[in-house]
């Protein structure tokens, strides 16, 4: 099912002209009403009127987080404070949060976004969903709340923690579908296996809307197999809305981005210029339809590819692939770029160790040292050390054929290592403090 057919099944064409003309628009309007973009645009020499093509946009200024740092807490308003009908913030490195807020509008076209990654992923109002996030100042949860309500599916809001009783809950109240990160969703299994639940029978699990953290095709095929359900992923930024910027159809190749209220760009991180076609880069995304806040050739410093090819599904919005990395999470070991992504996909494509896993990066005498820690899968491993080294050979043969740089493998005891509630952070890299 479609939620949205004109607009997810707009020509093209006719999808670029609409697109300028809602970037224009979008252009005065921040330049009339918020004085940081004024500001901005006049140190650099730009003024909206100088986009007339869609080409014309790599003119504009991009938009970065230290942006909205600068602009605490209100300063990238676009309204009055009274217009406003919900504030949310992410978490901030720097002691300040990244506030982001929405008008009547805003909510809508949230709640719209989000009902079509449900639909998308084959949500109906049928489902019983329970929602795994955290409920709070992160957007992900009650941003696929309200889209899933839109749907009219029955909503349990679990928040997360406490893993005994959401495995409970979701035996319980028999939900049809889970809404989390995938690194949790892979934690409730594992709690729900250890409580003695068969999943096959006790659980009425169908489908899972899977974001907030980077995830591997290799993840979602072992989440696939440990919960007895359909994975898909969505992606979404509280800087630009939250959940609902894009999802994967039941097609699996990619997800749709809402291009009517999102316009999405790849450019090389160190250049800035636009990607080739098929080539990877980092996105930048344009609010074309927010009226609080909205946040112009936002770089997000994900690394991705996008798809302008029609879906199977019918859907001809452009695709965007799965998250391959951050330009500011990427390691630089030894001059190899590696990102945390290519790691994962070694490690899931290996049934002998768990899901679980951590990646250490050291400096010994001025060599980059990379040590992935990875649980195994059955503890008896740990007393056969024959298996267990044919075992970490295997790893670390893998991990060089995939990152063509030699790791260190430690492989630890089942349980053993750090599970996440809300987004997984699985890099230490200690060489600032070496």
């Amino acid at each position: 099912m479609i939620y949205d057919i004109k607009n997810e099944t707009m020509k093209r064409e006719d999808m670029e002209n609409l697109q300028l003309e809602k970037f224009k628009k979008i252009l005065h309007y921040v330049y009339k009403n918020v004085p940081y973009y004024k500001n901005k645009y006049d140190l650099a020499g730009f003024h909206p009127s100088m986009v007339k093509t869609l080409n014309d946009i790599k003119k504009v200024p991009f938009t970065e987080k230290s942006d909205l740092r600068d602009a605490y807490p209100y300063g990238l308003l676009a309204v009055p404070t009274s217009q406003l009908k919900r504030i949310h913030a992410s978490s901030g490195t720097s002691g300040k949060p990244t506030v982001v807020c929405y008008t009547e509008n805003d909510m809508e076209v949230w709640t719209e976004c989000c009902a079509r990654v449900c639909v998308a992923a084959g949500l109906t109002s049928d489902d019983i969903v329970q929602v795994s996030f955290g409920y709070g100042l992160f957007t992900g949860a009650l941003g696929m709340h309200q889209g899933a309500s839109r749907v009219g599916a029955a909503i349990i809001p679990a928040s997360s923690g406490n893993t005994e009783r959401q495995a409970m809950l979701l035996k319980d109240l028999k939900a049809t579908a889970l809404v989390s990160t995938p690194s949790y969703a892979l934690h409730i299994a594992e709690i729900a296996r250890k409580l003695g639940y068969d999943i096959k029978k006790d659980f009425n699990l169908k489908l899972g809307l899977f974001g907030s953290e980077a995830s591997s095709e290799e993840m979602h095929i072992e989440i696939a197999k440990q919960l007895n359900l359909f994975t898909t992923d969505n992606y979404g930024l509280s800087e630009v809305i939250g959940p609902g910027v894009s999802g994967e159809c039941r097609k699996k190749k990619g997800m749709h981005i809402n291009e009517d209220h999102f316009y999405p760009e790849l450019i090389n991180s160190d250049t800035l210029e636009p990607v080739k076609s098929g080539e990877v880069g980092e996105l930048v995304l344009t609010t074309l339809t927010k009226n609080a806040m909205p946040v112009i050739r936002y770089r997000t410093k994900d690394i991705c590819k996008l798809d302008y090819s029609p879906c199977e599904c019918g859907r001809t919005t452009v695709r965007m692939s799965k998250i391959l990395g951050r330009s500011d999470d990427m390691l630089i070991i030894r001059g190899v770029n590696v990102f945390p992504s290519q790691i994962e996909s070694v490690i899931m494509d290996i049934p002998e160790i768990g899901s679980q896993y951590e990646i250490i990066v050291t400096r010994e005498n001025n060599m980059d040292r990379l040590e992935v820690r990875v649980e195994v899968a059955d503890a008896s491993l740990l007393t056969d050390y024959k298996k267990l080294m044919d075992l970490s050979n295997k790893v670390k043969h893998n991990l060089r054929v995939v990152l063509q740089i030699d790791a260190h493998v430690k492989l630890v005891e089942p349980l053993s290592l750090k599970r996440f509630e809300g987004k997984a952070n699985r890099v230490t890299d200690l060489r600032k403090k070496s």
